[in-house]
């Protein structure tokens, strides 16, 4: 299972490519995998569709501190 880095390293890999298509192209791939059995591959990348959406995200996710 990939650690919470890799999965914002692939978050921000998506966004710097696909800008704000970045949640799609991440649900997309989720679909992929879910539609090959692949239930990991599929939890990896909802993980990363997450990441995406709060990486575009206006708002300070709740608990979250500047520092």
């Amino acid at each position: 299972m990939p650690s919470e880095i890799d999965i914002c390293r692939s978050a921000n890999i998506l966004v710097r490519e696909h800008g704000q298509d970045a949640p799609s192209e991440a649900a997309q791939r989720a679909d992929a995998l879910l539609d090959d059995g692949d239930m990991d591959g599929h939890g990896v990348w909802l993980r990363i569709v997450k990441a995406v959406e709060e990486l575009l995200s206006k708002e300070r996710p709740a608990g979250a501190t500047v520092q």
